[in-house]
Formats: structure tokens, C-alpha cells, sequence
């Protein structure tokens, strides 16, 4: 019995070595009628090459249409696939986030990079410009000057005209209010044309509801708070300097302080908890990016309606371009290639009008503002059209030469200590000396 098991052992042995024997063969004989070559070959087409991607988008501003756009990318291109990674805290929470990776040099390979710190990107950190990805993956070497208009570009350059990403997302601040509300208490879309007006609706509606009156974006950076100022007359830099604490900077926050402190019409709270006060219907008006008209369309129960950004008596409404550019922070060729694909990928039209209905942003590429989906879809969406109408006038944000995130945090602390109660000239003041000692 002993041997039979010791010689069916034997035979399964035997056989198994005939069949790798013939495995071996079979292999050696395919690698001789390919040739090395052909094998090298069939191992790159199989090679799949992983980028990760960086934005800023929460699910309340375009995060469910960033990770529709990046599963069709991966569907459609099975040799590359991106890996969205959400950033909180908007822009300064990338850029943070970003100066880590750095310094343990582990980065992405692309980021969205929000125009307030342009120059700061500019300056920190290694990164492959536009340009110079066309020159080395692209055989249409017009491909930017195509899609970009040259004032498109100009957001994206630094301070010395150099081309560091390329422009994605485009918005200005708009004036949202809930019509359902200002019609009971008689407030017309005409009367919140200057920040007085909207004050003394504010007043009003504060009086005869309980209900704030107005809500003014305070995500972790100065956007709208910038907007304001500007609609005074008043200069955020000048000469690469710091210039908002003047007379008529100090203006602006002074109306804007005694609503929140002195009438408390005005609410005081981080940018979700304020967006949720107004959907809501807790606030009457709220002044924040377009990017965020999907949301509000999508959550209100009330007649909302948008008109374009107020200015104080006497001066012109002037706004910020907000949004961001992609920059290519891959350091590896193969991985820089990917990206430049992966980046042509969302300026393509549909790519871009799937991009602006998850969240309200205008479109950075003429031909996509022209296209007939994205028409229609402001045909259907009016609260976009105010964006739209300052967009051909906004100024530039605010992106200091130097040390862009130190002095946007100092003022977002000026900020947050004038809703405070502190004094409006004396902070400003602080602030100003603050980031021109750095620069």
C-alpha cells in the first residue's frame, strides 16, 4: 500500500515537471518570435501610469463633478489613471498642504492653484509650465493660444510675465437674496445696488423677521472681503505693497463691522455654516462666488435670484477674478506626460460645461463659453449671467510676491478681528505693516 502511494507521488512529480518543462519551452520559443523588442513592447502597452490629482472642490462646490470627470478620464485612458484628493480649507489648505509634500518630496502631480497665490506658487515650488509641456508632449503647438484668450492668461501669469499654469475655473462674487423674503418686507432687486442699500435692507429685514439680513463669504481666504474694499475706491496692493489700510479701505470695513457688531444684521460664521444659513432661509442675502449657484439652485425652497456685486455710493463695483489654474508639480516625465493629458482632458468643452454645471464656475476657454450646451444651460441657470457680465471687467486677485501665505493669513486675521469688534483702523494698520515687512 506504501508503494503505491510512493509511486502515484512519483508520477504526479514527473508530470509536473513535463508540464513547466513545456511551459519554459513554449515561453522561450514566443520571446524568440517577438524578439526582445516585441516583449519590451507588450510590457509598455500593459504599463499603466498613476498621477494623482489636488483640488479644492467639497462636495458642495463641484466635488461630485470632479470625481464624475476623473472615473470617465480613467475609462477612457486605461494607460493613466488619476487620483482625485480633496484639500479642504480652499486654497490655503493646498497651498499648505502642498509645502508639506515638498519638503518630504512626495508631491502631486497636478494641483489647482488658486490666483492669490500665483506668485507665492510661482516662487516655492518646482513645477513644468504650459508651455513647456506643449514643446514636449504636444504635436499642436498651438493649443494654448487656441483656447485662452491673452486677458485669460494674464490671470495665470506671476510677477515677471511668466506662464505658470494654466486657467480653469473663472468667478466673481454675485449678490444672491431670497426674493421670496425681500418681496414680503418690500425690498426690490434695485435697492441692494450700493452696500448701503443692502445695509439698510438688512436693517429692515432684521427688524421685522429676526433674520440676518446679509452673509458675506469667509472661507480661509480675503476674496469677498477684497471685493468690498475695491468697490470703495480702495487699493489692495500697490507697487507690490500692501495698500488697503486708507480712508476709504477703512470705509468699507467700517459699514461692513457695524452691521455684524453694531446692528448684528449681518452674520459672523465660517463659509458652510453661513451658505447653510442662508439656503435655509435664515439669511436674507448672501454675497459668495457664483461657483456656488448649483448648490444653492439644487438645496433652496424659496424664489432665489442673483444680481451683480454692489458698490458703495459714488464709486463703481470692482471685483476679484476668483478660481484657480492647474499646474503641473510632476516631477517624472512619464508622470509630467500623463498630467499634460489628463489637463487637456478638462479643457475639452464637455469636459469644461460638466465642470460649470457641478458648480456654477464660467468657463476659462472661449470656445466652451460659445458652446450651445453651456448656452442653454445659462438660459436655464440665470443667476450666472451676473458673473458673466463682470467677468470682461474683473481685476486680478491680489497675489503678493512674497510670502503669499503668511499675508493672506494676516488678512484673514484682520478679518476676523474687525467681526470681532477690534478697531477698524488700528487692524488694518497692523496688517499692512505686517505684509509689507515681508515683501
Amino acid at each position: 500500500m506504501v508503494d503505491c502511494e510512493r509511486g502515484d507521488l512519483i508520477l504526479k512529480i514527473t508530470t509536473h515537471f513535463r508540464k513547466t518543462a513545456f511551459l519554459v519551452a513554449f515561453l522561450a520559443a514566443l520571446g524568440g518570435l517577438l524578439g526582445v523588442g516585441g516583449a519590451s513592447q507588450v510590457q509598455a502597452a500593459s504599463k499603466v501610469v498613476n498621477i494623482s490629482y489636488w483640488h479644492v472642490n467639497a462636495q458642495t462646490q463641484g466635488g461630485a463633478a470632479v470625481d464624475d470627470l476623473v472615473k470617465n478620464f480613467n475609462k477612457t485612458h486605461p494607460n493613466i489613471q488619476v487620483s482625485a484628493k480633496y484639500n479642504p480649507n480652499m486654497y490655503q489648505g493646498l497651498m499648505q498642504n502642498l509645502q508639506s509634500a515638498q519638503a518630504s518630496n512626495k508631491v502631486p502631480d497636478i494641483v489647482q492653484v488658486g490666483w492669490a497665490y500665483t506668485n507665492y506658487f510661482g516662487s516655492n515650488f518646482k513645477y513644468l509650465t504650459p508651455t513647456a509641456a506643449q514643446s514636449k508632449f504636444d504635436k499642436n503647438s498651438h493649443f494654448i493660444t487656441k483656447n485662452f484668450t491673452k486677458r485669460t492668461l494674464s490671470f495665470a501669469k506671476d510677477s515677471n510675465g511668466k506662464l505658470v499654469g494654466l486657467p480653469y475655473s473663472l468667478s466673481t462674487p454675485i449678490l444672491y437674496y431670497n426674493k421670496t423674503m425681500l418681496d414680503k418686507y418690500g425690498i426690490k432687486a434695485s435697492d441692494l445696488a450700493t452696500w448701503e442699500g443692502v445695509s439698510g435692507a438688512a436693517k429692515k429685514i432684521k427688524a421685522a423677521s429676526g433674520n440676518y439680513g446679509l452673509y458675506i463669504q469667509e472661507p480661509g481666504d480675503t476674496w469677498a472681503q477684497q471685493a468690498v474694499l475695491l468697490s470703495n475706491g480702495a487699493k489692495i496692493i500697490q507697487k507690490g505693497k500692501a495698500a488697503f489700510d486708507s480712508k476709504k479701505g477703512q470705509a468699507a470695513y467700517q459699514l461692513y463691522q457695524d452691521m455684524v457688531v453694531k446692528d448684528k444684521t449681518a452674520l459672523h460664521t465660517p463659509w458652510a455654516q453661513g451658505m447653510d444659513a442662508f439656503v435655509n432661509g435664515k439669511v436674507a442675502i448672501a454675497y459668495t462666488t457664483v461657483a456656488q449657484a448649483s448648490h444653492v439652485k439644487s438645496s433652496v425652497n424659496f424664489d432665489v435670484q442673483a444680481i451683480t456685486s454692489p458698490h458703495f455710493k459714488g464709486q463703481k463695483a470692482v471685483v476679484p477674478v476668483g478660481g484657480s489654474m492647474l499646474a503641473i508639480t510632476a516631477q517624472k516625465t512619464a508622470q509630467q506626460k500623463a498630467a499634460w493629458v489628463f489637463e487637456k482632458y478638462m479643457y475639452d468643452n464637455s469636459s469644461l460645461v460638466t465642470w460649470s454645471k457641478g458648480t456654477g464656475y464660467l468657463p476659462p476657454t472661449s470656445s466652451a463659453l460659445k458652446d450651445p450646451t453651456f448656452k442653454s444651460y445659462v438660459n436655464d441657470n440665470p443667476m450666472l449671467k451676473p458673473a458673466i457680465a463682470q467677468i470682461d471687467t474683473a481685476v486680478p486677485w491680489t497675489s503678493f510676491p512674497k510670502n503669499g501665505l503668511d499675508a493672506e493669513q494676516t488678512m484673514i486675521d484682520a478679518r476676523d478681528k474687525i467681526l470681532a469688534g477690534s478697531s477698524v483702523k488700528s487692524t488694518l494698520k497692523a496688517a499692512q505693516e505686517k505684509i509689507n515687512e515681508q515683501q
